[in-house]
């Protein structure tokens, strides 16, 4: 088990702005992963009225070791909820929409066509804006992913959250390989849309291992990786083995760019929709620059 939290893990926030943006979401009846996954940076994206709407409940079909979400019985989806984030993305003047939501295993499509429903109803209020959904793997069904690849996001994010090694301990109901299909699939079936995914570090996981993962990651021409530090939830949940430096972060970060990983977002405080809009700025710009010089 590591020692005291490090000074650089600190992020202070205005009680003001977290309160302002909540009265909101609970009027449209919505949930955020900034609240229920007790994000770190809640006070600076809600400074920035943005927030990850979390659809399908708040409640997960699924046990992962790491994560502060509800594990307690779903409940039935609610029709209103794709046109209220709507509302709410409208009302927020937002220019990049992230949306995400529980493992939902006792659907029959794990929610896709819930997701396709909330991309349409965003596209019709912002048609402007850009979208993201970090989605869970859905069981890896193609037909599944399918229906949220041919709605259209601007990117599909499914986070690998850890090293190979460790998912039997840290998300015993996962594999890693299905996970690196799904963003694999993603971007064979369309390769205009720009895939993600992430990692936690510090739980107990090595260097060669990361490294690998940034490999594995290359291979499948993902173009987005977000690496930062876990943070243990409660007492219930897997204690953190190391808090990792933040030059070992920015260490990470180079290794990566000259893997030729496209964008990656590395340090301590970084989780996967966090500064999501300058990360899909730079990959549409260099597409368009890399389309230009194609001509």
């Amino acid at each position: 088990m590591a020692n005291r939290k490090p000074k650089w893990l600190s992020a202070k926030y205005n009680k003001h702005d977290v309160e302002k943006l909540n009265l909101m979401l609970d009027e449209l009846s919505l949930n955020t992963v900034c609240n229920e996954a007790n994000c770190p940076n809640i006070g600076e994206c809600y400074k920035k009225e943005t927030a990850t709407f979390l659809i399908m409940g708040n409640n997960c079909t699924r046990h992962c070791k790491f994560c502060a979400v509800s594990k307690e019985a779903t409940l039935p989806l609610n029709s209103e909820e794709p046109e209220n984030v709507a509302i709410a993305s409208k009302r927020l003047e937002l220019k990049h929409i992230v949306i995400t939501s529980v493992t939902r295993d006792d659907l029959e499509d794990g929610g896709a066509s819930h997701y396709v429903k909330t991309i349409f109803a965003i596209k019709k209020a912002l048609p402007e804006s850009t979208i993201e959904v970090l989605i869970p793997d859905l069981n890896g069904k193609e037909q599944n992913l399918d229906k949220i690849i041919a709605a259209k996001p601007d990117v599909i994010n499914h986070n690998i959250e850890t090293v190979p090694s460790l998912y039997a301990e840290v998300r015993p109901e996962a594999d890693y390989k299905m996970s690196l299909g799904v963003i694999k699939y993603v971007k064979a079936k369309d390769p205009g849309i720009i895939t993600k995914t992430g990692i936690m570090l510090g739980l107990g996981e090595t260097e060669a291992e990361v490294l690998k993962v940034m490999d594995d990651l290359v291979n499948i021409e993902c173009d987005i990786f977000t690496i930062g530090q876990y943070l243990q939830p409660s007492k219930n949940h897997i204690p953190v083995k190391e808090y990792i430096h933040p030059e070992k972060f920015d260490e990470y970060k180079r290794i990566g760019e000259k893997k030729g990983l496209r964008y990656i977002a590395s340090s301590p405080l970084v989780r996967s929709s966090y500064n999501a809009l300058h990360a899909i700025e730079k990959i549409k710009g260099e597409s368009i620059i890399n389309d230009v010089c194609r001509k």
